[in-house]
C-alpha cells in the first residue's frame, strides 16, 4: 500500500471524542459526514451514539443529523487530551528539556486480595512511561510522581507506594544510560509505530499545503485521522530523553511532520467552530515554537 492510499482505521467511538467542541458538543450532522468519508455507515453511528448515551458518557437533543450530543462533565474530564505530555515531547525534540541524569524509581507491593488494583496501578505505570525492573518495581527516565500518586490514591494503594530517584542504576552489568534503555523499552517497536505515523503524515501534509481547497469535512477528516495516529504512536511511548535514544529518532522526525500539519490546518480554520483538538494541537506547537526562538 503506497503513503497515498494508506488507511486509517478509527473506531466510531474515537470519531465521536475527536469531534467534542470546546464547549463540550459534537454536531450530528458533522460526525456522520467525517464518518461517511471515513467509510463508516449511520447505522454505526447511530449505534455507537445510543451506547455512549446509555453509559451516561454523552446526553442527546433532536434526532438524526440535526442531534447535538452533549459530554457529560466525566467525559470531558477523562478524554481530556494529556496536554502535559504531549508538550514535553514536543520541548524535548526542541531540546528544551534536556535530561538531568536521574532514574525515577516506583514499587509497589499490594497484596492478592487487591489484584484488580494492583494490576490497574501497574498498568498505569506503564502507561507512563515506567519500565519493569523485577517484581512490583519500575523506572522511569522523567519526573512522573505527581502522576503516580495520583493514580494509587484513586486506586486507593497509595500506602503500599515507595518512590525514589538514582543516578546510579545497573541491571546485571548493564550501566551506561543509553544501553539500560535499549534492554528496559521496546525502542524499535515504537520507533516503527512513528515511523508509520510519518507515512500518514506526509500525503495529508501535501493536500494541506497544496493549491486545491478543501471542504470543512476534508479538514476535519484529515485531523481526526493525524490525531487517532498521533494517539496511537504516543500512547505507549515511555518519552524517554533524546539522551537515551538513537539519533535519529523516528518520533522527533514524525512529530515535526505532525506540526507542519497542524500549522496547516490551523491555516486554513475559517474561524468555525472546531474540536478542542484543533486548538490544542495548535498552541502546543506554538508555544514550543516560540520557546525555541527565544
Amino acid at each position: 500500500m503506497s503513503a497515498e492510499t494508506d488507511h486509517v482505521e478509527i473506531p466510531t467511538r474515537m470519531l465521536v471524542h475527536a469531534l467534542i467542541r470546546e464547549d463540550g458538543t459534537v454536531d450530528a450532522d458533522e460526525l456522520y459526514t467525517v464518518a461517511n468519508t471515513l467509510g463508516m455507515s449511520d447505522q454505526q453511528v447511530r449505534l455507537c451514539i445510543k451506547r455512549l448515551v446509555s453509559e451516561g458518557r454523552f446526553t442527546h437533543e433532536g434526532r438524526g443529523r440535526k442531534a447535538e450530543l452533549h459530554a457529560t462533565t466525566d467525559t470531558k474530564r477523562a478524554l481530556a487530551p494529556n496536554a502535559d505530555f504531549l508538550r514535553h515531547a514536543f520541548q524535548q525534540d526542541a531540546g528544551l528539556a534536556p535530561w538531568d541524569g536521574v532514574w525515577h524509581l516506583a514499587a509497589f507491593a499490594v497484596p492478592e486480595s487487591a489484584r484488580t488494583a494492583r494490576d490497574a496501578l501497574r498498568e498505569t505505570l506503564v502507561h507512563l512511561g515506567g519500565a519493569p525492573l523485577q517484581g512490583g518495581l519500575y523506572v522511569c527516565a522523567n519526573t512522573w510522581e505527581p502522576y503516580v500518586e495520583e493514580a494509587a490514591h484513586r486506586l486507593g494503594t497509595h500506602d503500599a507506594l515507595t518512590l525514589l530517584t538514582t543516578t546510579d542504576l545497573r541491571k546485571g552489568d548493564t550501566q551506561e544510560p543509553a544501553e539500560l534503555a535499549r534492554r528496559l523499552w521496546p525502542l524499535r517497536e515504537t520507533a516503527d509505530r512513528y515511523s508509520h505515523l510519518s507515512r500518514i503524515a506526509r500525503p495529508r501534509l501535501a493536500r494541506l499545503t497544496g493549491p486545491a481547497e478543501l471542504s470543512s469535512s476534508a479538514l476535519l477528516t484529515i485531523a481526526v485521522e493525524l490525531a487517532a495516529e498521533l494517539t496511537r504512536a504516543m500512547e505507549p511511548d515511555p518519552l524517554l530523553p533524546p539522551q537515551l535514544l538513537p539519533r535519529p529518532w523516528p518520533g522527533a522526525q514524525a512529530r515535526e511532520l505532525i506540526a507542519q500539519c497542524w500549522a496547516a490546518l490551523h491555516e486554513r480554520d475559517q474561524g468555525e467552530a472546531r474540536p478542542a483538538l484543533f486548538r490544542l494541537y495548535a498552541d502546543i506547537t506554538r508555544e514550543t515554537a516560540d520557546r525555541t526562538a527565544h
